[in-house]
């Protein structure tokens, strides 16, 4: 490593926001950071909540990359911004885009600015859960198990599900479409100039865990493959791509026009992008066999392992094993839960209906004092309900809930699957019940370790990371009982943005392997839970009820699907 001070930029694509840092390569620290929240996704625009139709226009991206990095680099100043090496990019996923043959999102173009089918199809959309069903179906008439490295088991979260949804559902998206891109790989391509969707450097990360993408059939799955599910997809591997790249590599520079537009040197290395928790999981500092937890709106359970150790084994009904996906020297396994945040803002947007409702219409008082006491209440919730949650005695008979809010992204995917809360009485009040959905959310992270276990994947102990790790000692001491295993949090509350500054300062070359800027960089942990063992046991009887309805919920969902087929 260089004895001149230099500097990388982490720049991570949520759900709802995008987050910039600046960070010294020396030793991780944070120099300055910037959030900026998504203002068409803020208002909902392009999304339909009752059809699982969820949407991005590719406006907020941009607009939040330049101003999230201006307001970095002018928190600095220039001297620090002229020693920026690098710069790297996380996003969530599978969230892919309809682009033409430059690479150009089809909503950036002309007739198409309205077009939600021509934006990005954001992660948790599930309008393509026909389209995995088909996708299951139709791999189990092939000799080659072309989903063995996705967990057997391909979900409508995916890229493939929602690229066959898009083009069934829209001519015109159809019949302009010429490539499918992951957010990941298009924001690294924009910023280092690319007008050729073919020259596009796609992640390894993507690819193998959302894509098909292998090496044991030399890339993606055959046109064969896709064109006997749909002639719509005939000939479409041609226009993907057949190579992937760690991101510990790069894609190139930055332009001068976007070096101009946000202040940064034209010498500044642009890093091949990933998923979030990913990158994340670098940030949290991951160890081998320890479950990296990324917890927000869902959760992406990450864990690393030695490539001998896992080499003949397939990990049934997880999202992935794919080699260099999270740290290029090792096999990357990614699992997860489709709600776990999404879960609690259910619950808190129940309880604030008559605020939004009925005292927002009040004539009582006045619109100033009204909006006061909305937003009061509306940040007091969760911490209230919390705090006396926490005070409840644990009963084997009490309330019980499964967590499928958004369906089950593992073990074994099914976007089908609905939630459901049980043993209600006329004692079952508010604080009863937001204790049965967060226990349902720990009972459902317990589900994913479970399977790697039986799986023949030790799983050593817990790492926290994100909001609700750094936020809630209640939940984070829960999930330490349920699990009957310690669960220790990260310092940082932007682990996704520091893991992509430590794979820019990777790709800069400040280090040559990205577990040294881990080691270097990395900002440790400030609490660790430890499993009270008065209340392991009450748990395990309780988790064994929860798999109970669970089955009891899977086997109505079955029956159900099986007779609309009928029917249709």
């Amino acid at each position: 490593m260089s004895s001149e001070a230099s500097y990388v930029i982490g720049v991570d694509y949520g759900s709802d926001s995008v987050r910039t840092i600046i960070v010294n390569t020396a030793n991780g620290e944070e120099l300055a950071s910037s959030v900026f929240y998504y203002p068409r996704w803020k208002k909902q625009l392009y999304c339909n909540m009752n059809e699982n139709q969820f949407r991005q226009h590719p406006l907020d991206y941009v607009e939040g990359l330049e101003v999230t990095i201006k307001e970095c680099v002018a928190k600095v100043g220039a001297d620090v911004a002229s020693k920026v090496k690098a710069l790297s990019v996380d996003t969530t996923g599978s969230t892919p885009v309809a682009v033409d043959k430059t690479g150009t999102p089809l909503a950036l173009t002309p007739g198409f600015e309205e077009n939600p089918n021509a934006m990005f199809v954001l992660w948790k959309d599930h309008t393509g859960v026909g389209e995995a069903a088909e996708i299951n179906a139709h791999a189990e008439k092939f000799d080659t198990n072309y989903l063995q490295f996705v967990g057997g088991i391909y979900s409508s979260e995916w890229f493939w599900a929602k690229l066959l949804r898009v083009l069934r559902a829209d001519e015109k998206v159809r019949n302009s479409i010429y490539s499918f891109v992951e957010h990941c790989d298009w924001i690294p391509f924009l910023l280092s100039g690319g007008t050729d969707v073919h020259a596009m450097k796609r992640g390894v990360c993507s690819a193998g865990h959302k894509i098909l993408w292998a090496k044991e059939w030399d890339g993606l799955p055959p046109n064969e493959f896709f064109a006997s599910l749909d002639p719509l997809l005939d000939g479409f591997t041609d226009r993907l791509f057949k190579d992937t790249y760690p991101a510990d590599q790069s894609v190139g520079t930055i332009t001068k026009e976007w070096a101009a537009r946000l202040g940064l040197p034209e010498t500044t290395v642009i890093g091949v992008g990933a998923y979030d928790a990913h990158m994340g999981a670098v940030g949290g500092q991951i160890e081998p066999y320890y479950l990296s937890k990324v917890m927000g709106t869902s959760t992406c359970d990450m864990m690393v392992a030695p490539v001998k150790d896992v080499e003949g084994k397939l990990i049934k009904g997880i999202c992935g094993q794919v080699p260099g996906s999270v740290i290029p020297s090792m096999i990357g396994l990614e699992a997860g839960q489709s709600a776990f945040g999404d879960a609690y803002a259910w619950y808190k947007r129940l309880l604030t209906w008559p605020l939004q409702q009925i005292l927002s219409k009040s004539s009582l008082v006045d619109d100033d004092t009204k909006a006061k006491l909305i937003n009061e209440t509306e940040d007091a919730i969760i911490p209230q309900l919390s705090k006396l949650a926490e005070q409840l005695e644990i009963d084997e008979h009490s309330e019980l809930a499964v967590d499928w809010f958004n369906g089950r992204r593992t073990p074994d995917a099914n976007q089908l699957l609905t939630a459901s809360i049980t043993g209600l009485d006329l004692g079952s009040d508010a604080v009863r019940m937001f204790r049965a959905v967060v226990e349902s959310t720990c009972f459902g992270a317990k589900a994913i370790v479970e399977r790697f276990v039986e799986q023949g994947i030790p799983v050593k102990g817990l790492i926290g990371l994100g909001g609700v790790a750094k936020k809630s000692p209640f939940i984070m001491q829960m999930m330490a009982d349920v699990m009957n295993m310690p669960i220790k949090i990260h310092k940082s509350e932007q682990t996704c943005a520091f893991g992509a500054a430590m794979f820019a300062a990777t790709v800069g070359g400040v280090y040559s392997k990205v577990e040294d800027a881990m080691q270097a960089m990395g900002q440790g942990f400030d609490a660790e839970y430890h499993p009270n063992p008065d209340r392991v046991a009450v748990y395990q009887h309780r988790y064994e009820k929860y798999k109970e309805v669970g089955a009891f919920m899977e086997a109505q969902t079955k029956q159900q699907v099986s007779v609309e087929s009928l029917t249709a």
